[in-house]
C-alpha cells in the first residue's frame, strides 16, 4: 500500500508537467508558443495508439490515415462553409465525426472478421497507403468538392483558422491562444483517458490482451471492447489531424505516407506504451527534437529516431520513461534501505556500549 508521502509524490509528478506547460507562454515569444502547440497536437494521436497498443494489444499503423482523413474533412468543410466562427468549429467537429464513422466501419471488419495479431497492423497500414495513393492522384481540376480543390500531392491550403466571438470582433486562435486551446484539450483528454483506462474498461482490455480465450470464457465480449478502443484511438488520431490543419492551414497526402505512419509507433514505443502520461511527454519531446534536426536535413531526424527505437527495443522494451522511473525507484529504495540498515546497526552498537 502506498503511504501518504508516496501518494503526494505521485500527485506532484502528475501535476508539475501541466503547470510547467501552462506557464511556458509566459517565458517564450508568440512564435515559439505556436511551435510548442505543434509539438503538443501530435500527442493526441500517440495517446490513441497507446490506448490501443499498450492496453488492448492492438498495434495499428492507421493513426495517420485518420489524421489525414480528419484534416481533409476540416479543409473541405471550412473552405465551403467556414465564413463564421461557428462554422469553423463545426468543421472541427465534422473531422472528428468522420474519423469515428470510418474507424467504426474498419474496426468492425477487422475484429468481427476475426483478424488478429500482426495482420491488424498490415490491414491498417494498407488503409493508410491506399488513402495516401488516392489523395496523391487528385491533382486535376475535376478533383474538387465545392470550393475545395484537393490539389493532389501539392496538398490543400488556405483553410480558415478557428475563431471565437469577442467584443471587438472575432478572435483568431493562433500562437499563444492556439497553444492554450491544444493544451486544455490535451489536459481534458488525459483526464478522461486516465479515468477510463484505470477503471473497469482498462482492466478488461488488459485481460483481453493477456489471455483473450480466458476473457471470452468469463463472458467478456472481446470484439466489442477491441472495437471500442480502436474507435477511441483512431478518433484521437483524427483530432490530431484536424488541429494540425488548423495550425498550418495546410494538409498534404504525405501526412498519410509510410514514414508518417511509423512515427506514432516510434513515439509510443520510446515513451512507454503502457504510460499515457509518459506518452504525452515523450511524443512532445521527440517531435520538438525532430523539428530542430529538420533544419539540418530531415534524414538526421529519421536516423536519430531509428537509433532511439533500436536502443529501446534492445535495452528498455517497456519504454525509456518507464525504464528510467523504475531504476530511479530501485535506486531510491536501495538508498533508503541502506540508510535504515546503518541506523539499526548504530543503535545496536549504542546498546552494547
Amino acid at each position: 500500500m502506498k503511504g501518504p508521502s508516496t501518494q503526494a509524490a505521485t500527485r506532484a509528478l502528475h501535476t508539475v508537467p501541466w503547470l510547467v506547460a501552462l506557464c511556458l507562454p509566459l517565458v517564450v515569444d508568440a512564435n515559439t508558443s505556436g511551435n510548442l502547440a505543434y509539438c503538443l497536437l501530435w500527442a493526441f494521436s500517440a495517446l490513441g495508439l497507446a490506448a490501443m497498443w499498450g492496453y488492448g494489444g492492438i498495434l495499428s499503423f492507421g493513426q495517420t490515415a485518420f489524421f489525414g482523413l480528419s484534416g481533409y474533412t476540416y479543409g473541405i468543410f471550412t473552405l465551403n462553409y467556414g465564413d463564421t466562427w461557428f462554422e469553423s468549429w463545426l468543421g472541427l467537429g465534422a473531422g472528428i465525426v468522420v474519423s469515428i464513422v470510418v474507424a467504426a466501419l474498419i474496426g468492425y471488419m477487422i475484429f468481427y472478421g476475426r483478424i488478429k495479431g500482426v495482420f491488424i497492423g498490415i490491414v491498417t497500414l494498407s488503409v493508410t497507403l491506399v488513402l495516401e495513393t488516392f489523395m496523391s492522384q487528385t491533382a486535376g481540376p475535376q478533383w474538387a468538392i465545392g470550393e475545395a480543390r484537393l490539389n493532389g500531392y501539392n496538398g490543400m491550403g488556405g483553410m480558415p483558422q478557428l475563431t471565437i466571438p469577442w467584443p471587438g470582433g472575432p478572435l483568431t486562435l493562433e500562437n499563444v491562444s492556439f497553444y492554450y486551446l491544444v493544451l486544455l484539450l490535451l489536459i481534458a483528454v488525459y483526464a478522461i483517458m486516465r479515468r477510463l483506462l484505470d477503471g473497469t474498461f482498462g482492466l478488461t482490455l488488459i485481460a483481453i490482451r493477456e489471455n483473450p480465450q480466458r476473457a471470452e470464457m468469463l463472458g467478456v465480449d472481446i470484439r466489442r471492447h477491441q472495437l471500442m478502443v480502436f474507435v477511441l484511438g483512431c478518433t484521437l488520431g483524427g483530432l490530431s489531424g484536424a488541429l494540425y490543419t488548423i495550425w498550418g492551414s495546410y494538409i498534404t497526402p504525405s501526412t498519410m505516407g509510410l514514414t508518417a505512419a511509423a512515427m506514432p509507433v516510434i513515439w509510443v514505443a520510446t515513451s512507454g506504451r503502457k504510460s499515457i502520461g509518459g506518452t504525452i511527454i515523450g511524443t512532445a519531446f521527440l517531435v520538438w527534437l525532430s523539428q530542430n534536426l529538420a533544419v539540418y536535413g530531415s534524414q538526421y531526424a529519421l536516423i536519430l529516431l531509428g537509433a532511439i527505437l533500436l536502443i529501446v527495443v534492445l535495452a528498455a522494451p517497456e519504454g525509456l520513461l518507464p525504464f528510467v522511473a523504475r531504476n530511479l525507484r530501485r535506486l531510491s529504495s536501495r538508498t533508503g534501505g541502506g540508510s535504515r540498515h546503518a541506523g539499526a546497526c548504530l543503535k545496536r552498537e549504542e546498546g552494547k556500549s
